[in-house]
């Protein structure tokens, strides 16, 4: 068998949201007897738009527009998707209607995976897996630790020979604060930026202007709370507002080496632009604090160690879910009662070896815990 099949991913993020679509082969694989999707090749990569809104709420309207615009540029038919995902993530899926564009994607999506960020592991999953997860395998003795920095969060995934070990979130963003494009007048805010800016006793109403050194006690405080994620020195975490900026706590394995650094999401592709030598983005741009953010990190020591050169940049969680959220069993499962077992949107947070140690177990069914809908580990034969 050997037949030609089309996936998806979306993305919608705080500040940014794309689509790709890609093909794939699905093959019967004769020495282990499964069959396998092979050769996902990407075909159409849109342009990397702003989340449409209006006021405060997600443009339900403009999304619809954005996702079958896509699918028409890609050349996909109604009912010819075989699998794949969307991600509603970071501050879009705080808002109110985050559901309803959950449920406006599921309704042209039809059966591939749709996550929200009330599971921030799986966003970390599949951003490992978009950005670095080759990177992991070729260097299998090297502990990875990939940070996706968007506009809302800041997803962390741990992971050795490819596979995620650990996952943990801050709410770490650019787009907590957000100005006027091209100057520093406040326009909106999250609920949590403007508990940050009290925090730090700046006290500015919707249209004042911040100045430098109010600025740089926001960055400072972002900087200082992922240095405390990435090298286990807790302290800044542990403090009531520290508390409200993490999602879900990274826990480091003890003994184990240090781990080099790879970065992705908006953020993350601004601060390798920089480490490139690339012409800075214009003062607020984007209308955040992402380039401001980006220049903070690669002036702080949390680089110091290097980067991992990672794929994909800002894309990463949406070509992790294209290539990772959609797996064919390699048996048939017949269950009489399928409403008892939550068989839409359970993510598969990686595989079990046969032989695997308890410490491995035990980070298995960690990554399980933090997922809210429930979530699930599949078997690996010796043979892989």
């Amino acid at each position: 068998m050997n037949d030609a099949v089309k996936l998806v991913g979306l993305d919608f993020g705080s500040t940014t949201s794309s689509a790709v679509v890609a093909t794939a082969r699905l093959l019967h694989n004769r020495v282990s007897g499964r069959r396998e999707l092979r050769e996902v090749t990407p075909v159409y990569r849109s342009a990397v738009v702003f989340t449409p809104f209006v006021g405060e709420e997600i443009d339900l309207a403009a999304v619809r527009r954005l996702v079958d615009g896509w699918l028409q540029a890609a050349g996909v038919q109604p009912g010819e998707l075989f699998g794949g995902g969307a991600l509603v993530t970071g501050l879009a899926a705080q808002n109110e209607n985050a559901t309803a564009l959950a449920d406006l994607v599921r309704q042209r999506l039809g059966e591939a995976v749709v996550a929200t960020a009330d599971d921030p592991g799986l966003e970390s999953f599949v951003a490992f897996m978009g950005s670095c997860a080759a990177l992991s395998r070729a260097a299998p003795d090297t502990p990875l630790l990939n940070l996706d920095l968007g506009g809302g969060t800041t997803n962390l995934a741990l992971g050795m020979g490819g596979e995620v070990l650990r996952t943990g979130c801050l709410r770490v963003g650019a787009r907590h604060l957000r100005f006027q494009p091209g100057s520093y007048r406040l326009i909106g805010w999250s609920a949590l930026g403007r508990t940050l800016l009290t925090h730090l006793d700046i006290r500015k109403e919707l249209g004042a202007v911040l100045g430098p050194a109010e600025l740089a006690r926001v960055l400072d405080f972002y900087v200082e709370l992922l240095a405390a994620a990435c090298g286990g020195a807790r302290g800044p975490l542990t403090t009531a507002l520290g508390q409200q900026f993490e999602a879900v706590a990274l826990t480091l394995p003890a003994g184990l080496p240090p781990a080099k650094l790879a970065l992705s999401g908006g953020v993350g592709a601004l601060i390798h632009a920089r480490l490139a030598g690339d012409t800075a983005p214009p003062t607020t741009c984007y209308g955040d604090l992402g380039p401001h953010l980006a220049a903070r990190i690669v002036d702080s020591g949390l680089l110091a160690a290097g980067v991992a050169t990672s794929g994909h940049g800002s894309r990463a969680t949406v070509y992790g879910l294209l290539s990772h959220s959609t797996v064919v069993s390699g048996s048939s499962l017949f269950l009489a009662q399928p409403a008892t077992l939550p068989l839409r949107d359970l993510p598969i947070l990686g595989r079990i070896a046969a032989g695997a140690s308890p410490t491995q177990l035990a980070d298995a069914l960690r990554l399980v815990r933090n997922s809210p809908r429930a979530a699930g580990r599949a078997a690996r034969s010796e043979s892989g």
